[in-house]
């Protein structure tokens, strides 16, 4: 069974952007991944801000994304850049702590405009941190993400498609390449 680390890079507890992760998390268990969620939010602000990598709660994270044989990333689009709390994360990681992993990048955004965030602002950090293979990501519309009462999410037909290909495309590319992964570990 591979491990994916699934990190929601958005501030906020009632975020689209996690409540879509942790529905695609669903997806990944069915197939038969080990799932493990990070809310980048709960790693304590002193510990970002103050840019402590010895902070107990960044080096727990550092081994989370260690243990993990994939990783999906996920982060509403601000000012056309992913959010700055999971800059914050990113930055206190080892330099090459994405080394051996495969990352699936997702973003949420308000108009599409934003769509090149993805390619632009995320992708060239998950290379410089040596992601071994970064699969293609999705951004998905603040529209097509509707969030019930119970906290459950719908997404719109034509996006949960989509999204659907990209998650199984993911987990497909990350059960052929578990032996390589873990020889790399």
């Amino acid at each position: 069974m591979t491990t994916v680390l699934s990190v929601s890079g958005s501030p906020s507890a009632t975020s689209r952007t996690a409540r879509l992760l942790r529905h695609l998390d669903q997806r990944l268990t069915a197939q038969g991944h080990e799932v493990i969620p990070l809310d980048v939010r709960t790693v304590p602000a002193e510990a970002l801000l103050g840019a402590d990598p010895r902070h107990p709660a960044v080096v727990a994270a550092a081994g989370l994304f260690a243990r993990a044989d994939g990783i999906v990333i996920a982060t509403p689009v601000y000012k056309a850049s992913y959010s700055g709390v999971l800059k914050a994360l990113l930055d206190l990681l080892p330099q090459y702590a994405l080394t051996g992993k495969m990352v699936l990048p997702l973003a949420t955004g308000g108009s599409n405009a934003h769509v090149l965030a993805l390619d632009y602002a995320l992708r060239p950090v998950l290379n410089s941190m040596g992601a071994d293979h970064i699969v293609q990501g999705w951004f998905t519309l603040d529209s097509d993400i509707a969030v019930r009462e119970d906290g459950s999410v719908t997404v719109a037909p034509s996006a949960a498609e989509a999204l659907g290909q990209v998650v199984d495309r993911f987990s497909a590319a990350l059960g052929r390449t578990a032996p390589f992964l873990a020889a790399a570990s």
